[in-house]
């Protein structure tokens, strides 16, 4: 599967038109958009309606600068686009779990929560990715300017116990376009002007 994975757009229009042609290319699967699409909710609607010209798939996150209720009411009217927050998404053996908070906090009792649910659906042989917006704790994807680390450690718990194949968050800008091994998992932050990724 071929995943084509963005974060952090905050409304940059002409990087959104080169995602979707290069979403709209027969190589690309599923495409991600893993929080943060807008700058507080501004234009969201035609943002989305640009967007909506990918004829794939489109897992769809809120974070802090689109609401749960304004990323809802975008999937319902674009049937392509699918509302992952706190759910799960299971195309064969590949299971996607979304995740759009724990961008400001350490500890994530939301999450924790979530994660033992989610847990108990990973089968043997499962292709297992975690769409999360906040990065995982003491990586090079949460490394603020001042060398201080600022991820969330509930995520990095998860990863270090659960060992998903693909974790794929954003969150702090300085990082986007950096990757880390942990383990067998692959962590990525795809940047705004999104990444193509095989699993």
């Amino acid at each position: 599967m071929k995943i084509l994975a963005f974060v952090d757009l905050h409304g940059r229009r002409t990087t959104l038109k080169k995602i979707v042609a290069r979403a709209n290319k027969d190589d690309i699967d599923m495409v991600v958009n893993a929080g943060d699409l807008t700058i507080f909710g501004d234009k969201l609607n035609s943002i989305a309606r640009e967007l909506s010209k990918i004829k794939k798939p489109i897992i769809m996150l809120p974070y802090n600068h689109e609401t749960d209720e304004e990323i809802k009411n975008i999937c319902k009217k674009y049937p392509q686009m699918i509302y992952l927050q706190k759910k799960w998404l299971r195309k064969k053996n590949y299971l996607f779990m979304g995740y759009g908070g724990g961008g400001f906090t350490f500890i994530d009792k939301k999450f924790e929560k979530l994660a033992v649910q989610f847990k108990k659906l990973i089968k043997k042989g499962d292709r297992v990715i975690l769409i999360s917006h906040a990065p995982p704790y003491n990586t090079k994807l949460d490394i603020l300017e001042n060398g201080e680390h600022c991820g969330n450690k509930s995520i990095r718990k998860f990863i270090d116990k659960e060992k998903p194949n693909l974790v794929i968050c954003g969150h702090i800008h300085p990082c986007a376009n950096k990757k880390q091994k942990i383990g067998k998992s692959l962590i990525i932050n795809p940047g705004w002007k999104g990444k193509v990724i095989e699993i």
